[in-house]
């Protein structure tokens, strides 16, 4: 069975279960027996080793469950606010989905527990902070590994209990520790990994409602339609700009807002023309929509890709192989490539914030715009404001967006008496592309309140396509039109709440 974005949406958002195919637990099974008898007689990392530096030293038999224990409760060491709920249920999954490859060797019970967890929505308590993504993300597996032997704490229902509390009314028992469970749960990416991919459901949501206001931004301006055209966006030969164009061609379809050149400026009838009415070609931040969120819809088909197979990898150490009959020592655990794509996405969403404030800008400015009241404000110049303060939470929303660009994947401290002499800090990576995410939603529901508002200062709601005639109404039931001045925050607040839940339809 796989483990892609769709199931992960499914489950986080619709309440769906979780289920494993009997191929999948025999093979779990398979390689834990596989480990048991394998292992009785040979050195191996993490089963009769201690951990990191401290493998130089072996450990006596009599103490090879404590040294379990020990991992797990000697690393739940993590600092900071806890994560959300989404972030935890898909970190669990990611870890699921790693023993599901059936190369841990661990006891088919801890999938079981774990599965449950996930179904139940059992959130065990996981600080923001302490991964550097390296051994994976030790410190914050940790914590969820705490959690299933029974100790630490849980949000459950919306309640933060004890750990044993909850599952002893859920009828569960705490974990067993076998072979290697404790060092199985605490070493691999799944923290970094989850959080990506609740970012990348987020990420693909902003970038329809951006392409969506691409469209609505042009049939406000009445600008000509040949900016998404076929010909034009194919010779540029890029799939992410040909497939935004595509889109926008789908969007618009039935618009009365924009124009057609072939009949506004090619025939004969405007050759002797000295100054034009409408703007020949348009802004940038409206005619460049292609050629701007096509590298971002790129950027997030390759995220993709990397992020559901990291969903579907062994991502712990060492690797249990019941095929080949060994057990191989390695750094499957090493957060690079989920960093590397969390910083790409990072930066891809930074965009998307700057040319949606650029296209509010445009809104705003009426010696820009030409056709529309200074800061769409439809009561008294002078007495009145429009939205002229919601442009400040948008510019300063997207300012601090540009500062988080920085990519965090060329940052690395060297740890773990130089053990981990170079590192990933993967999780801190997914954490930044949350916060631009978050802020990403802010600036577009200024956007998106603004072109509701431009709709109205033109009277062109009957004229729009019917997928941007559907947004302008589903803004106006949430806020009506603006003419008095009025506090936005809870509008705002409101139109943001509904961006997010777009995922979710």
């Amino acid at each position: 069975m796989k483990i892609d974005l769709k199931l992960v949406n499914n489950i986080l958002y619709r309440n769906a279960q979780l289920s494993w195919d009997e191929a999948t637990l025999q093979g779990i099974a398979d390689s834990y027996d596989f480990l048991a008898r394998f292992s009785g007689d040979k050195v191996i990392y993490g089963i009769n080793t201690g951990f990191g530096p401290m493998a130089q030293w072996r450990v006596e038999d009599s103490h090879l469950r404590d040294l379990q224990y020990n991992i797990i409760r000697s690393h739940a060491t993590g600092a900071g606010t806890p994560l959300d709920d989404s972030f935890v249920r898909a970190a669990m999954l990611a870890r699921v989905g790693s023993f599901a490859q059936c190369k841990s060797g661990v006891h088919p019970e801890l999938v079981a527990l774990l599965t449950e967890f996930i179904n139940r929505g059992i959130y065990p308590f996981i600080p923001k902070h302490g991964s550097v993504g390296a051994s994976g993300d030790l410190v914050q597996l940790a914590h969820i590994a705490l959690c299933l032997i029974g100790e630490g704490k849980v949000h459950y229902k919306g309640i933060w209990r004890p750990t044993k509390e909850v599952m002893d009314e859920c009828g569960l028992r705490p974990m067993e520790i076998h072979i290697r469970e404790g060092l199985s749960c605490t070493n691999g990416t799944s923290v970094m990994t989850g959080i990506s991919a609740v970012n990348q459901i987020h990420a693909e949501q902003l970038l329809y409602w951006a392409t969506l206001a691409a469209v609505w931004m042009n049939e406000i301006a009445g600008s000509y339609d040949d900016l998404m055209a076929a010909p034009l966006n194919e010779a540029r030969r890029h799939e992410g700009q040909i497939r935004i164009a595509e889109q926008m061609r789908e969007l618009s379809k039935d618009s009365k807002r924009l124009q057609r050149r072939e009949n506004a400026l090619y025939d004969a009838g405007h050759s002797e023309t000295k100054i034009f009415k409408d703007k020949v070609q348009a802004y940038y931040s409206l005619r460049c929509a292609p050629q701007i969120l096509g590298p971002i819809y790129d950027t997030l088909v390759y995220s993709k890709r990397v992020i559901e197979e990291e969903l579907n990898a062994a991502s712990d150490n060492p690797i249990v192989d019941p095929v080949t009959q060994n057990v191989y020592h390695g750094g499957n655990f090493h957060g690079d490539y989920i960093s590397l794509e969390a910083d790409k996405m990072k930066i891809a969403m930074v965009r998307l914030a700057m040319v949606s404030e650029r296209q509010l800008n445009y809104l705003c400015h009426d010696r820009i715009n030409g056709i529309l009241p200074p800061f769409l404000n439809r009561g008294t110049l002078g007495l009145n404001y429009g939205i002229q303060a919601c442009q400040f939470t948008a510019t300063s929303t997207t300012a601090e967006c540009q500062t988080l660009a920085m990519p965090n994947y060329v940052h690395s401290i060297p740890n773990n008496n130089d053990n981990q002499d170079i590192v990933s800090m993967g999780t801190n990576s997914a954490e930044l592309c949350t916060q631009v995410i978050d802020n990403v939603y802010q600036v577009l529901s200024v956007l998106y309140l603004a072109m509701a508002q431009a709709v109205d200062c033109l009277g062109i709601a009957d004229q729009m396509a019917p997928a941007t005639k559907a947004q302008y109404d589903a803004i106006r039931a949430i806020t009506p039109t603006i003419i008095e001045d009025t506090p936005f925050y809870e509008d705002l607040a409101a139109i943001e709440q509904y961006l997010r839940q777009g995922n979710r339809k």
